[in-house]
């Protein structure tokens, strides 16, 4: 089978695409879209399925138009797997897939399923997962040792619109005691230097290491002896609860019946109930290395159905049940991915827009004009988006 995945971010195009490939697909990884580049990869790729996720640079209100116009043309079934619900269900996801109207909606969460039955769209229960070459245990790194560690973005403000939200209770249960009691934390994300009012207390300067590229992350999990995971809801695990076992990190998290249904305390990872415990936990274990050795070994066989191979089995599948596709599906073990811009370099001058960038100043510095290259893109206007891969003329 051919899957298209309109993606461009490292955090989607690194986990269920390879699970397509595990399981003996050929992929295609779309990068930046534009409403022609959709058409031209679809009818060079002839795909069988196209998949969406998340909530990205390629899910704006203009390509979220574009992606229906065309798939619908081209009379492709297409996915979305809303993976920012319940969160942002009735904020993004309901407006997107009213908008694309997918032929199937996949969501983290179970309780949503009936909420997108109603408004007329099939849909069904997709966990989160891992992906070993993205995340495994390697060495630790110098520049990432610490003892404990926390890798997430804040959302300031989101917290402060939702202050009765779960995510804030499980930061004021892990994160606002250590600071209490002047244990270090070392973060890596965005907008922590932001968080002084919510936590109780400033986090200081040298121990926010800001913005963290996906790829690298399991570089912390491995290199730290704790890493602190934060949980959004009681009932469902967050992608890094997955990927930070997936990457045997010795993880405490907050406890929820979403993470006792999975996982054994003190043996996979470790729970937290409340502030004090969470400061008990910490001394304890930073302590024993020998247990927190132990627990990290262990938890990586706790995963062993959460790949995304698993994932991608279980897409196909539910769509053949709900007849989007063909029961004859065929794999093989030569599964391959196929990244659409390196296609065009094979073919074209490519150029990839920087911030700041104009169409005009790029048509000056390649001797071409405008024109040439709105053509050349199926660009409908001059405005051109931060990571959009420009064909500047052919070889």
């Amino acid at each position: 089978m051919r899957i298209l995945f309109l993606e461009s971010h490292p955090m989607w195009i690194f986990g269920l695409p390879n699970g397509f490939m595990d399981a003996g697909h050929t992929v295609m990884i779309s990068g930046s879209l534009t409403k022609g580049n959709i058409q031209e990869m679809i009818e060079q790729f002839k795909p069988d399925l196209i998949i969406s996720m998340g909530w990205t640079t390629e899910h704006s209100k203009n390509k979220q138009i574009w992606i229906h116009d065309v798939v619908k043309q081209k009379k492709i079934p297409l996915v979305y797997w809303a993976t920012e619900d319940p969160l942002h269900t009735n904020k993004f996801s309901i407006p997107l897939i009213k908008r694309m109207k997918p032929d199937f909606v996949f969501t983290v969460t179970p309780s949503i399923c009936k909420l997108y039955n109603k408004q007329g769209f099939k849909s069904a229960h997709l966990d989160f997962a891992y992906h070993k070459s993205v995340h495994h245990r390697v060495k630790p790194f110098k520049k990432y040792r610490c003892d404990i560690a926390v890798v997430a973005n804040a959302y300031p403000d989101f917290l402060l619109k939702h202050p009765d939200s779960f995510r804030l209770s499980s930061i004021q249960t892990l994160i606002s005691p250590l600071l209490e009691s002047n244990i270090r934390v070392d973060f890596w994300g965005d907008n922590w230097d932001s968080m002084g009012d919510l936590l109780g207390k400033k986090i200081p300067d040298d121990w926010i290491h800001g913005y963290l590229d996906y790829r690298e992350a399991h570089k912390v999990y491995s290199s730290a002896k704790i890493v602190l995971g934060l949980q959004n809801c009681i009932d469902q695990l967050t992608q890094r609860t997955y990927e930070i076992l997936g990457s045997e990190g010795f993880l405490i998290t907050s406890d929820t019946p979403a993470v006792r249904s999975k996982f054994k305390h003190k043996h996979d990872l470790v729970v937290s109930s409340s502030p004090g415990k969470t400061v008990k936990l910490i001394k304890y274990y930073l302590k024993n290395n020998k247990k927190r050795e132990q627990i990290r070994t262990q938890a990586k066989q706790s995963l062993i159905n959460d790949t995304y191979q698993h994932r991608a089995e279980k897409i196909i599948e539910v769509l053949i049940d709900h007849g989007i596709l063909n029961n004859n599906i065929k794999s093989n073990e030569g599964g391959k991915i196929v990244h659409y811009p390196e296609l065009l370099k094979q073919k074209y001058k490519l150029y990839i827009v920087k911030k700041g960038d104009t169409l005009f100043e790029i048509s000056q510095k390649y001797g071409v004009t405008m024109e040439h290259i709105m053509e050349l893109n199926h660009l409908e206007s001059h405005i051109i988006d931060v990571g959009l891969i420009l064909k500047i003329k052919a070889k």
